[in-house]
């Protein structure tokens, strides 16, 4: 092999890659601007509303976007790698044309990859999930972190990261607690022994949830007779929340203050 020839090729080939890493964040930087830029102006003009699904799905499609765009421009560069290599394109060219069991493995090895990137770009068109989501996934509560081409990040609540392959999150029932309307009817149960003492009970709950900071007023909060048994009656509060987050961190300090006031007031 011609010594000149080999260093001159290894010389191209170093060019490419580091070209081609340089296209990959030049490009990946320009459209993060221009997003940004394209996002702030929608914004003064009115046609995008600022309102937190709205901004979220617009995040998402452009972060899908980006990485489609980046990883367009790997691949180019490593076709030109391949064809600057005689022995690697001559392999291209034989698995291209002659479909054979070696090409039919490399496809099915590939089968995983292909679906969890078709996945994720119909996350990205679709949107069933967005950046910055509350979701629950197989009784695990968190947010949506990232959207990569491959998994879904969801951080949970507490603080761990569950890595979801695209093509899993495709199939799998999701709660989005975020998707259209934020706000969460929450509930709370109460359990009172005496039947004399539910019109009382009932007083005190709704009296407590109407004084939380988080409970909204503006929409109904009611108290119900859901279930009567011999081990007592159950009393359920319905009251709504802006998220699920606060829905349920305002469940427990209503819970907790209706069983002060049930021991002050005697009520079992």
């Amino acid at each position: 092999m011609d010594p000149i020839a080999l260093i001159t090729d290894l010389v191209i080939i170093c060019v490419i890659l580091i070209g081609t890493q340089i296209a990959a964040k030049i490009a990946d930087r320009m459209l993060q601007k221009y997003f940004l830029s394209f996002a702030e102006r929608m914004l003064k003009n009115n046609i995008l509303q600022a309102e937190h699904v709205e901004e979220e799905r617009t995040r998402t499609f452009h972060i899908i976007i980006r990485r489609i765009v980046v990883a367009s421009i790997y691949v180019a560069g490593i076709a030109l790698v391949v064809l600057q290599i005689p022995q690697l394109y001559r392999i291209a060219i034989a698995l291209l044309a002659g479909a054979s069991l070696a090409g039919l493995a490399i496809g099915f090895a590939a089968k995983d990859a292909l679906s969890n990137l078709i996945s994720g770009v119909f996350i990205a068109v679709f949107q069933p999930i967005r950046v910055g989501d509350y979701v629950t996934f197989r009784n695990d509560y968190g947010y949506v972190e990232d959207i990569t081409l491959r998994h879904t990040v969801i951080c949970i609540w507490d603080k761990r990261r569950i890595v979801v392959p695209n093509s899993v999150i495709s199939t799998e029932v999701i709660v989005n607690w975020s998707m259209r309307d934020p706000v969460s009817v929450w509930t709370v149960d109460f359990l009172i022994q005496d039947a004399s003492n539910i019109d009382r009970a009932k007083s005190i709950i709704l009296e407590i949830a109407r004084s939380q900071p988080h409970v909204l007023k503006e929409m109904e909060i009611k108290v119900l007779l859901v279930e009567s048994t011999k081990d007592g009656n159950k009393l359920r509060l319905y009251f709504n929340s802006l998220n699920r987050d606060l829905a349920f961190d305002t469940g427990c300090h209503i819970l907790e203050e209706a069983k002060k006031a049930f021991m002050r007031e005697r009520i079992s």
